[in-house]
């Protein structure tokens, strides 16, 4: 087969990729299945579609669409080749403002749509939880439909036509049509009209319509997607309903499995009123809470959102989403989030007080709070997050999603939760309940363990029970995530083998050599095989440098990655993960895909020594280290900190290039130049050197070096006017590359008063750690906190200059140190200068009086590990201290320098898209009187670099702007 794929490739419009890194990475989606594909398909067009086709179906091999890969049912993997539309298939083709269509290619981000379609006072309704990275082809083939489906629908409502590549290869353009249309394309010699003939010789029959009405789920229900959609076309005139046929009705939330589309025209909505509040309402039981919800759907809400106490728990211990938390009281077992809108406030006020009227006469909450602007933003994000949060859970026991996609009738929901409750009773469950409880949908989920025997036999009884509750309530089975692997094999149950025989030759008709994304709802795969982990197979552990207890090792670290995919989101989104994929779109870039291929490696090594795996190399080295990663994923899966302990373990058994010794000891080198800092600029500056140097060093020939800028000690001050004493520590990137800032941090210190200690000997290991060098780190790190033991403490803080060097403290100083207690009691008192300045100012230790009163323009971009181990708002409100200045921060991820990774050659041109991605847009635009502000020095130099604008360190600013400067 493989020179099968060679040839084709050669020839395909399209990469096609078949080496075991990608296919690894491919092998998962956001399931719990793992399938290992023969290889994976970009296509660039429709023809390269039809393509992949015809070889399939000349090899006796089959095609899966993916999109973002986000699927939670296991759509995504199998054993054929993966079509992945999401790379070159993401055009908007054609807006109609007039009729409020939109046409589009299947790789378009739901998002970004919105984005494009909001200029035009228009969007695409259907909202899910991955809104920042799911695709609109994506959306199609699950009938997606999120929080708002209450108010604007599901897909299934909105696609109007679709041009679909069949089984034959044709190119066919479906969508509304009437009954004379519908009996020509019965007569025509093809797949197309094929389908057409078996579907009006199928439902022709009064009885066997009755029966799909019998027994599919209630009408009522608009969240269903057990198996083909044959119940909405029943409405047809044909049929003896009152719509034309759209056979788009069928082909949405059928998973792929009967062609692959290439274009989406779907309509759309006018924007909602733009008058919005929330009211959160908190309940001591779950019971409550369901309840409640019917009584809340009286009101004419927009979301209706349900979180437990499991959910609410999980974002304690996440550092983005803990701050989310703010409107939380007390301790509920479940939360009900309900969205108003209106036209104007008093409407809205009005809207607000007869929801509250009628909570209050039920009396089943205990407290309502109502958010309005950003807070509502910052709640719903709270509750986008539960999918990704329950990845976080430490060790092999996971909520799994298996029963995650229920749906009922609204006025079934209290007793059909009290049943599945006492199913989940009877198996010692304590199930995870949240989602769209207005839509009679939520995401319940059973905690077990899949690495063992006896999780996998619970994971399946207890997924066929609530099957046949399901059925009780003639309820979905999936509201919105689809059957998938998980949920294929009980639709002849649920819907009755009569009604499965129909499906069946749906799928016969469509795709007679079974060719699209097989043991998907027909001919299902068994729902307990093919799981990402072998049954019984004890997790193997690995000695580490690098401390990884709280993910209890390195293996479970990446096993937390459940396929979210949150890092798949693009430039345009907020936060700053991940940065390489924003750059080249490939999702060997994401941290999703180190994560599996990290996981693949160490459960099923290919030598001795498991590091010892090039793709494992190869996966890893655009990771740039930003640390994004391990605030905004979900699941805290930090692969920065992973990425450091392989290169240590790779380069034990493979060396280190000379490139990679000069950055990672740099500082030695820094220290030796130092000694001649003329002789050394001289030569940095020189042509002929300076390409002798970058050369010999693996940097880039278009960069240029920086120029040695050495602290020079002095004196302290003593200045008691406040009477408090810090130490500075005046790291290895200050002391070599930035002594001015050094200085200007301790004249901005004793200029406000404090009494201040430099310490500028010792390394924070930062290099050393970024390169691999762990054990160096550790005896730097070692020294760090011995010299600093009875030194720091809460009255005597430690505050640093350059991000990267000073929060190391907090983070991989923990990890690698030999003391860890020390470690962890140190990190509670070292501080960014600029979060010590801010707690000193908002404790009225320092006054706007001690600043100058002149405007100022500020844009500032903030270091990654800032982002990531602390946060930008402290460097926005350091620079706002001065009365008239004017800062703001710029919306930009990564600057893409990370330290040495954008001067190396081979990074070089990733580094330069990932800071035109948002970084070098906006200082360009930066009126010439604005201060640009980057407190990272590879930030500085790439903006020097990228730009040809220097940008001053925010400690620079401040000083300049102190009275007696």
């Amino acid at each position: 087969m493989e020179k099968l794929l060679k040839h084709f490739a050669e020839e395909f419009q399209g990469e096609l990729q078949y080496d075991r890194l990608h296919k690894t990475i491919y092998a998962t989606d956001a399931s719990v299945y793992r399938k290992m594909p023969l290889a994976v398909a970009y296509p660039r067009t429709t023809k390269g579609i039809q393509q992949l086709v015809k070889f399939a179906s000349s090899n006796k091999t089959s095609l899966i669409p993916r999109a973002a890969g986000t699927s939670l049912a296991g759509q995504c993997v199998g054993d054929g080749i993966v079509v992945d539309v999401s790379k070159h298939l993401t055009q908007i083709l054609d807006l109609d403002v007039k009729n409020k269509t939109v046409t589009v290619q299947p790789g378009v981000i739901r998002d970004e749509l919105n984005e494009f379609l909001k200029p035009h006072g228009l969007f695409f309704g259907p909202n899910t939880s991955t809104s920042n990275r799911c695709m609109i082809g994506g959306m199609v083939g699950n009938n997606s439909s999120g929080t708002t489906s209450i108010q604007y629908g599901v897909t299934r409502d909105k696609v109007q036509a679709l041009d679909v590549v069949l089984s034959d290869g044709a190119l066919v353009t479906f969508s509304a049509i009437s009954s004379e249309i519908f009996y020509q394309k019965r007569t025509l010699r093809s797949v197309e009209g094929k389908v057409y003939s078996n579907i009006f010789k199928t439902l022709k029959n009064k009885e066997v319509r009755e029966n799909i009405t019998l027994k599919f789920p209630k009408k009522s229900i608009h969240r269903r997607n057990t198996g083909y959609a044959i119940d909405s076309l029943l409405d047809a005139e044909i049929f003896g309903g009152n719509e034309p046929f759209n056979i788009c009705k069928l082909l949405t939330g059928s998973e792929g499995t009967l062609g692959i589309t290439t274009s989406i025209k779907v309509s759309l909505d006018t924007l909602p009123p733009s008058h919005t509040a929330m009211m959160v309402t908190h309940y001591k039981t779950l019971q409550d809470c369901l309840k409640d919800v019917v009584h809340a759907m009286k009101h004419e809400l927009y979301t209706c959102e349900m979180m437990d106490k499991v959910i609410l728990d999980r974002t304690k211990e996440n550092s983005l989403y803990n701050q989310y938390r703010f409107f939380v009281k007390g301790d509920p077992e479940g939360l009900l989030l309900l969205e108003l809108k209106a036209s104007s406030e008093p409407e809205l006020d009005l809207k607000l007080k007869q929801l509250e009227n009628t909570l209050e006469k039920a009396a089943l909450s205990y407290h309502n709070v109502v958010l309005r602007d950003e807070d509502i933003t910052n709640a719903l994000e709270l509750r986008k997050a539960g999918l990704g949060l329950l990845g976080n859970m430490i060790g092999d026991t996971k909520a799994v999603a298996c029963i995650e996609d229920t749906a009922v009738a609204l006025e079934d929901l209290p007793n059909y939760i009290e049943e599945f409750t006492a199913i989940m009773d009877n198996y010692s469950q304590k199930a995870v309940y949240y989602a769209h409880a207005g839509a009679g949908e939520l995401h319940l989920r059973p905690i077990l363990n899949l690495k063992t025997g006896e999780g996998v036999d619970l994971f399946k009884k207890i997924t066929a029970d609530v099957a046949s509750l399901v059925k009780k309530y003639q309820g979905s089975f999936s509201g919105e995530h689809g059957d998938g692997i998980v949920r294929s094999s009980f639709i002849p149950m649920l819907i009755g083998e009569d009604n499965y025989t129909i499906l069946k030759e749906v799928k016969k008709s469509f795709d007679p050599q079974n060719i699209f994304n097989p043991g998907k709802i027909i001919d299902a795969y068994a729902m307990d095989e093919s799981l990402r982990n072998e049954i019984n197979i004890q997790t193997p552990t690995y000695d580490t440098i690098l401390n990884f207890d709280d993910s209890q090792g390195l293996v479970r670290l990446a096993e937390k990655c459940n396929g979210s995919g949150d890092c798949r989101k693009s430039a345009e989104a907020s936060g700053a993960m991940c940065p390489s994929y924003q750059a080249t779109k490939n999702e060997k870039d994401t941290t999703r895909a180190r994560a599996n291929m990290l996981r693949e490696a160490l459960n099923n090594p290919i030598s001795t020594n498991a590091f010892n795996n090039k793709d494992l190399k190869k996966v890893f080295d655009l990771c740039i280290s930003c640390k994004a990663c391990a605030k905004e994923c979900p699941s805290n899966v930090d692969m920065a900190t992973a990425k450091a302990e392989f290169l240590y373990q790779y380069q034990k058994i493979n060396g280190v290039s000379r490139a990679t010794k000069m950055f990672g000891k740099s500082t030695e080198y820094n220290k030796l130049a130092a000694k001649f800092p003329s002789i050394a600029n001289g030569l940095f500056k020189n042509t002929f050197t300076s390409n002798l140097i970058k050369k010999a060093a693996g940097v880039a020939p278009q960069r240029t070096l920086p120029s040695l800028q050495v602290y020079k000690k002095t004196t302290a001050k003593t200045n008691n006017a406040v009477g408090k004493s810090v130490f500075l520590f005046v790291d290895e990137f200050s002391k070599y590359l930035d002594g001015i800032i050094a200085q200007d941090a301790v004249s901005l210190l004793e200029g406000l008063g404090y009494n201040v200690t430099v310490i500028d000997h010792l390394d924070s290991a930062r290099a050393l750690i970024s390169k691999g060098f762990l054990e160096e780190a550790k005896k730097k790190i070692d020294d760090c906190l011995t010299f600093f033991d009875h030194k720091i403490s809460a009255k005597t803080p430690l505050l640093g200059i350059e991000p990267s060097a000073i929060l190391g403290f907090r983070d991989e100083f923990k990890r690698l140190a030999t003391n860890k207690d020390l470690a962890v009691r140190i990190s509670k008192h070292v501080f960014l200068l600029e979060e010590f300045i801010v707690s000193e100012f908002e404790n009225k230790q320092i006054l706007k009086e001690q600043f100058k009163d002149e405007k100022q323009a500020v844009k500032i971009h903030v270091h990654c590990h800032q982002k990531s181990l602390s946060n930008q708002k402290v460097t926005f409100d350091f620079l706002n201290i001065p009365s008239n200045y004017s800062p703001s921060l710029i919306t930009s991820g990564c600057c893409g320098m990370a330290g040495s990774f954008g001067y190396e050659k081979d990074h070089y041109e990733t580094s330069m898209a990932i800071g035109e991605l948002r970084l070098f847009p906006s200082v360009r635009k930066a009126p010439e009187e604005t201060i640009i502000a980057a407190n990272g020095t590879s930030c500085r130099h790439q903006i020097k670099d990228g730009t040809k604008k220097e940008a001053l360190h925010p400690i620079t600013i401040l000083r300049r702007a102190l009275v007696n400067y």
